[in-house]
């Protein structure tokens, strides 16, 4: 295990247009797309901070908070909040923007759960995270909280 790296060493930010095919019959962006990008963006801060190949555990929640519609930007931002042996809890925020008149709106918040992998794709180990910002303080505090949900989640009976 190496040392605990800054969590700002992950943080990822994309800008993606919403275009027609992208939207549903109300003009606003599908959630699936959405949710294709967060896993996107998630996969790519989870490689930067384990620099190596990540798989997706789960997407632990989705907070759809606002609908973005055709012709916004999409920005999504992302960072490794918390890690495991090689797990990495990746926060991921998508504002959407109105360049034509300067809006703009948090769209989603989602945290995501991803695992380092080697070439076999067995579980690799990788190295903790330490948080400089208020705003990355108040992430990696509540970290262990979210952490203790997921495993319960896991074991409710099906």
């Amino acid at each position: 295990m190496t040392e605990a790296i800054p969590m700002k060493e992950s943080r990822t930010i994309q800008s993606k247009l919403v275009l027609p095919p992208d939207t549903n019959h109300m003009n606003s962006i599908f959630g699936g797309k959405v949710l294709a990008y967060i896993d996107e963006i998630a996969a790519i801060t989870s490689m930067k901070h384990a620099k190596s190949a990540v798989v997706t555990a789960s997407i632990d929640s989705v907070d759809f908070v606002s609908p973005a519609h055709i012709g916004d930007v999409l920005e999504l931002e992302s960072i490794v909040t918390s890690t495991g042996r090689s797990s990495m809890e990746v926060y991921v925020r998508v504002i959407s923007r109105d360049l034509l008149t300067g809006e703009q709106k948090l769209t989603t918040e989602s945290f995501v759960t991803m695992v380092a992998v080697d070439e076999n794709g067995k579980p690799i180990p990788v190295p903790g995270v330490f948080p400089e910002t208020e705003a990355e303080k108040r992430l990696f505090d509540t970290g262990p909280a979210r952490r203790e949900h997921r495993k319960a989640k896991r074991l409710m009976p099906h």
